[in-house]
């Protein structure tokens, strides 16, 4: 099967995966079957979260969202990928630092929210801090993965030539590893939003769409409220997922999930 023909069977396997869940939500919120108070039906969710495009304050706070996220994960690059490409070209490095590596990664970053919190309160600040904290590894660990990936025999080339350590680094080990940093970066985007959403439902007050979700959840009735803005964050995802696939087809056509092979 050609490369679009892949595409139209993965976005009609999308579309049918969707329109079950939509119709198995709808038909027990209005067979009774659960409490209209703890699942009300798909189609008022739907309805509840549309009319929300229209609200000036709860559009501001989406916008915050996106903010921290973007300044996260922009400072989570600015952080990984030279960090990645000096571990990956320096093996006395990468060795020296390995040990703080392996024992910081695991540490989940919603579990540091009440400490980042206390330090620099519930602001952007926090939200960024754990963002980035959050998005660093995945870039990290593809970088110095991308550069071990990089052909020797290039590199082997370009030294015969007399290029030195860092044009080897610019004319061949940079560009092989960039579509390993892209897919990180797509890794950490969706981790990235994960962390904005989580910290402001736990800080509870501020702007943002997690502060929605939050306070939703506290008001009576709340519930269709509550998904309505957990209907938001899965299409800003879906939104952020397909730019950041779509960037990746664009910038690394050679790759080879990117060639259309039959």
């Amino acid at each position: 099967m050609s490369r679009a023909g892949r595409r139209r069977q993965d976005l009609l396997l999308g579309a049918l995966g969707v329109l079950l869940a939509f119709g198995v939500c709808e038909a027990v919120g209005r067979a009774g079957l659960v409490r209209r108070s703890y699942l009300p039906p798909a189609s008022e969710v739907l309805v509840r979260a549309v009319e929300l495009a229209g609200d000036p304050v709860f559009l501001d706070g989406v916008a915050a969202t996106v903010r921290a996220w973007a300044l996260g994960l922009g400072l989570a690059c600015v952080i990984a990928v030279p960090l990645g490409l000096l571990l990956g070209s320096v093996p006395v490095v990468d060795e020296a630092v390995r040990a703080i590596v392996e024992f910081l990664r695991p540490l989940p970053s919603v579990a540091l929210i009440p400490l980042v919190s206390l330090l620099l309160g519930s602001g952007t600040e926090t939200k960024v801090a754990l963002i980035t904290y959050a998005s660093v590894w995945p870039i990290l660990f593809n970088t110095v993965y991308g550069l071990g990936e990089t052909d020797p025999l290039a590199k082997d080339t370009l030294r015969a030539f007399g290029f030195g350590r860092l044009s080897v680094l610019l004319r061949v080990e940079l560009p092989a590893t960039a579509p390993f940093i892209a897919a990180g970066l797509r890794i950490s985007a969706a981790i990235a939003l994960i962390l904005a959403v989580a910290t402001e439902i736990l800080a509870g007050f501020g702007e943002g769409l997690g502060i929605f979700i939050a306070q939703s959840g506290l008001s009576t009735d709340g519930t269709r409220d509550v998904l309505a803005g957990v209907v938001w964050a899965g299409a800003l995802g879906l939104v952020i997922n397909s730019v950041l696939v779509w960037g990746e087809r664009r910038l690394f056509p050679w790759t080879p999930e990117r060639r259309g092979v039959r």
